[in-house]
């Protein structure tokens, strides 16, 4: 990582308007369309069978019951049942097919960050903390499943039924309609208002969450314990816990009572307009208006109430929606991170791969205001040769290193495998080509097996125990309990320094790549585990192209060629014993060494 970069991403800017932003919402369910339709269907039926009610109950009490028409009236009441059981099954079976499609959605949306956080260069990854990425794909798409899952279909429902219930209203006495809708655009505003607000509110909410889960991630890993408990800093992790905490109840609350007493007062005033119906009905027929029927006024504020409910819940989905919008931009920002290691569209595929790796005038450095990393690199290395890259802390040699697997893509010149750019290699061709044993062993929480497994899904156990005989581990993990089936603990901390670094060979042998890239591979070692762990890296380097990255020069001594670099460039090249004539940089080097050695 470099030291200088900033310790985590900042998104760009918000540039894209609402509207757009609602067009991509929109093209999220473009595959389920099919499904959406027939959810439209259902919702459109059950909206029609809910309306027809009121009506039966018109005719019920102006007709069926005055005239003792009691074969009328059981047809009538039959109707209202079966209007009940039909609504109630629509229903449950769009509310099914609209949660698959929900899920299906969110499935996607996981899927799509995921993948284009896999295809991020290294240097987003050592400038973002890791609980903001994990926050994305979990809080933030989490916090959008009642949007997608449920909120678009409510939306479609309480739309389809407000506009037959005003239909049925006016259908029934147009008068009594206009007095029921004055306060309608005034609700639509107060909604906008509220929704607006919590839009905000939301934004900053999910900011401090993915906060919290950085800090939850860095804290309470193994090596956050151990770092916390050594430095005496429990207590004070645990008051900024406290603390980030505290500003996330805060934030909750305002984000749940944001416009709730607004949203209560249209609750109130709509609860209120039944009474204002029976008013406005009985003033017209006392002052000689035109005279309405018992029935038209029941089935009127019938109608009514049921024009409450949905109306109360469009309002309520149009603020739950304009909140949302909040998530969407959040994980819109990571799908539309520019990704800088691309795949060409015709890239070459190299099925037999020798190794030879050649830097052609190469240059690269983080842009920003940072100088170039590297800067006039010329190196060749022979296919099965090996190169030893030293150096002080700084100088560039890791980042040299990992622009042979396009870890980081050149800003100058070229790096090419066995002739060909690597930029122009397929994805496949360069996996299989290089691999890489760094200082930092990364294992899963899995078994011994399924670690080593990663590097070659299909091995049989004799390939692991071959390739972990080759590692100088297969003894050890043998004598475990469960020999390959032990679970090796969180980052592998069941394991000690060296034994992490044997599985972590042992793993590369399994994948047998023509070039390896040893990175300080034992450097974080003592000298007598160091000694075990060399032995496993001869044995993995025979045959190979070897690019290896060291501070501790003992372990390359042997190296066909020795590179020195300095300030991101390459100041002396040569063998071993070549280098030590000259005196000049890596002589100082090895004598810091010999002075650094412990005496036995």
């Amino acid at each position: 990582m470099h030291p200088d970069r900033e310790a985590s991403w900042t998104p760009p800017a918000d540039s894209e308007g609402q509207p757009r932003q609602v067009r991509r919402i929109l093209g999220l369910f473009r595959p389920y369309r099919g499904r959406l339709a027939i959810v439209g269907l259902l919702v459109g039926a059950a909206s029609l069978v809910s309306v027809a009610t009121p009506f039966l109950l018109k005719e019920i009490l102006d007709v069926a019951i005055p005239e003792g028409r009691t074969g009328l009236l059981s047809l009538l009441a039959l109707g209202m049942i079966l209007s009940a059981v039909l609504t109630s099954v629509f229903g449950v079976l769009q509310t099914l097919i609209s949660t698959t499609v929900g899920q299906r959605v969110m499935h996607d949306l996981r899927t799509a960050v995921y993948g284009r956080l896999q295809r991020m260069s290294l240097a987003f990854f050592t400038r973002t903390r890791t609980g903001e990425v994990q926050s994305r794909i979990a809080n933030d798409i989490g916090g959008m499943q009642a949007t997608v899952t449920s909120t678009a279909t409510s939306l479609v429902s309480n739309l389809t039924s407000v506009v037959a219930t005003i239909v049925a209203m006016v259908v029934l006495d147009w008068r009594l309609t206009v007095v029921s809708l004055l306060l309608l655009p005034v609700f639509v505003w107060i909604s906008r208002r509220v929704g607006n607000e919590r839009r905000k509110i939301t934004t900053q909410r999910q900011k401090q969450m993915a906060a919290m889960a950085a800090t939850v991630t860095e804290s309470l890993s193994v090596s956050g314990i151990l770092l916390g408990r050594t430095m005496g800093r429990s207590d004070s992790l645990t008051k900024s816990f406290s603390d980030e905490s505290e500003e996330l109840v805060d934030l909750e609350v305002r984000s749940n009572m944001a416009g709730r007493w607004r949203m209560a007062v249209i609750t109130i005033v709509m609860a209120a307009l039944p009474a204002v119906i029976y008013w406005t009905a009985g003033m017209a027929l006392q002052l000689g208006g035109p005279e309405v029927s018992l029935g038209t006024i029941v089935a009127f504020v019938s109608l009514q109430q049921g024009l409450f409910r949905p109306a109360v819940s469009l309002l309520s989905t149009g603020v739950q929606i304009q909140t949302s919008l909040a998530l969407f931009q959040r994980i819109f920002e990571y799908l539309d991170l520019p990704i800088d290691i691309t795949e060409r569209p015709d890239p070459v595929r190299l099925d037999r791969i020798k190794g030879e790796v050649r830097f052609e005038n190469v240059s690269f450095g983080y842009g920003g205001e940072d100088g170039p990393v590297l800067d006039g690199i010329d190196l060749t290395v022979p296919a099965g040769g090996s190169l030893a890259i030293v150096g002080p802390t700084g100088a560039g040699k890791s980042t040299l290193g990992y622009l042979v697997p396009r870890l980081y893509d050149v800003t100058g010149g070229r790096v090419t495998l066995d002739g060909v750019d690597v930029r122009d290699l397929d994805f496949d061709t360069l996996a299989r080509a290089v691999g890489v044993v760094s200082q930092e062993t990364y294992l899963f929480h899995a078994s011994v097996a399924d670690n080593l497994r990663f590097a070659k899904p299909d091995a049989t156990d004799e390939e692991l125990h071959r390739a972990a005989r080759a590692a100088q581990i297969h003894d050890h993990i043998a004598a475990l309990p469960d020999g390959y089936d032990t679970v090796v603990g969180e980052r592998g901390h069941r394991f000690s320094g060296g034994e992490k670094q044997r599985l972590a060979i042992a793993r590369t042998i399994l994948r047998d790549p023509p070039v390896l890239i040893l990175d300080e591979a034992t450097s974080a070692l003592d000298t007598r585990t160091e000694a075990a762990v060399q032995d496993a890296i001869d044995t993995l380097s025979a045959n190979r192209t070897t690019l290896t990255i060291a501070h501790r020069l003992s372990t390359v001594r042997g190296a066909d060629q020795i590179v020195v670099l300095d300030s991101g460039r390459a100041v002396e090249r040569g063998t071993h014993e070549e280098l030590l004539e000259e005196g000049g940089r890596y002589a100082a080097l090895v004598r810091r060494d010999a002075q650094l050695e412990p005496t036995r």
